[in-house]
C-alpha cells in the first residue's frame, strides 16, 4: 500500500503547493523565492526551491534557448514540481517561463487549488539596469540570441494570483506579500 497524499499532509502539518514566480531576467524572482523559502522553512514548512540556474545545470543541461527548448524546460520543471507537491512539499519555482501556454500547462497538471502564479512585474529598463549576470548587455550587443525581453517575447500573465511590483519594494516585502497570500492556502 502506497502512502497517500492526505497522510503526507497530516504528517507535514501543511498542505502542498506550487508557487510559480514568473518575470523577466533580473526582475527579482530568485531573490524573492529564496527569501520566501527561508520564511516558510523558519515556520517549519517543508519546502524546496527550483530556479533556472539550478535546473539548467542538471535536469535541463541538454536544452538551449529556442522556443521549443524553453517549452521543454518548463514542461520538465512542471512535472518535477507536480511530483514534489504530490510528496507534500511547498515547491517554489523561479523561472522566466515567458509563454502563457507553458504556465497554463503547469497549472493544469498541478492538483486543484495547489498552483499559485506570482507575476514579478518589473519594467524591462529596471531589469536591464540591474543585469546581475550581464545578460542584457550581451543580448543588446548580439552575443546572446533569443533573450527574453530583447529579441524573444515575454507574455505577461493574464490572471496571476499575485502581482508584485518590485520597483519600490524590498525582496523582504515582496516575500511577505506572497507569504501572506499563501498562509490560508497551505495551513491546515
Amino acid at each position: 500500500m502506497a502512502i497517500q497524499k492526505e497522510q503526507r499532509v497530516r504528517q507535514n502539518k501543511h498542505k502542498p503547493c506550487v508557487v510559480w514566480l514568473t518575470g523577466l531576467s533580473g526582475s527579482g524572482k530568485s531573490t524573492i523565492a529564496n527569501t520566501l523559502e527561508l520564511k516558510l522553512f523558519a515556520l517549519n514548512f517543508k519546502t524546496y526551491t527550483l530556479d533556472g540556474d539550478n535546473v539548467r545545470h542538471g535536469l535541463s543541461h541538454d536544452l538551449g534557448f529556442s522556443d521549443a527548448d524553453r517549452a521543454e524546460n518548463i514542461r520538465r520543471v512542471a512535472e518535477v514540481a507536480k511530483l514534489m507537491a504530490d510528496a507534500g512539499l511547498i515547491v517554489i519555482l523561479a523561472f522566466i517561463s515567458p509563454f502563457i501556454s507553458e504556465r497554463d500547462y503547469a497549472r493544469n497538471i498541478i492538483a486543484n487549488n495547489e498552483f499559485v502564479e506570482v507575476y514579478i512585474d518589473t519594467p524591462l529598463e529596471i531589469c536591464e539596469a540591474r543585469d546581475p549576470k550581464g545578460l542584457y548587455k550581451r543580448a543588446r550587443s548580439g552575443q546572446l540570441k533569443n533573450f527574453t525581453g530583447i529579441d524573444s517575447e515575454y507574455q505577461q500573465p493574464e490572471n496571476p494570483e499575485i502581482t508584485i511590483k518590485t520597483v519600490d519594494k524590498t525582496p523582504e516585502e515582496c516575500a511577505i506579500k506572497v507569504l501572506n497570500y499563501l498562509m490560508p492556502v497551505i495551513t491546515l
